[in-house]
Formats: C-alpha cells, structure tokens, sequence
C-alpha cells in the first residue's frame, strides 16, 4: 500500500476496526488511492467470500468507504473496515501497516 495505511483498533464486543485514510491534492493520486481501496475490498471478498456484513450479526467483515472533496482541491478516501477476529488475523500479514 502506497498511499492507505491501517490503524487497527480493538473493541470490548470482539469486534475491531481498521481503518485508513488518504488524502491527495491531484486526480491522478486520488484515482491510485481509490484503486488502493478497490482493491482492499475485493481481496476481502476473496478471501471471505459470502461473508460480507455487520459482524455483530455473525459476518466476518463490513466496509465503509467516504470520498470526501475538500478545499483547495484537497480529495480524502477513507476505507473503515469492522472485522471479526478470524478477517483480522489473515488481514494484518497482508496489509501489516497498522498502528494498535
């Protein structure tokens, strides 16, 4: 990952979040960190196949994705995912940058 780093957060429910953001200033940056974000989510529905929805009711991961236009041309993407522990620990080998 170039652009999307994960901060990784732990609640008391089991459930974790991970969660990155990015924020460029041209099209062609946000497009490479979109990109980046497209493909987090299709590795997941790779490897979790079916298993996409609120994890507090049984699934194993859930996204959220905000794309976000700022002043001065200044473009954020943030990707939050809700993992249970099992997406976790094949996620973190993967996309290892992350912060506890």
């Amino acid at each position: 990952m170039r652009y999307l780093l994960f901060d990784l957060s732990e609640g008391d429910d089991g459930i974790s979040t991970l969660e990155a953001m990015a924020t460029t200033t041209t099209l062609e940056k946000h497009h490479e960190a979109l990109n980046e974000a497209d493909a987090v989510i299709a590795w997941a529905h790779e490897h979790f196949p079916g298993r996409h929805g609120p994890v507090e009711e049984g699934h194993a991961w859930d996204h959220e994705l905000l794309i976000q236009h700022e002043t001065g041309e200044w473009i954020t993407v943030t990707l939050t995912l809700s993992a249970s522990p099992e997406f976790v620990d094949v996620f973190l080998p993967v996309f290892g940058d992350h912060e506890e």
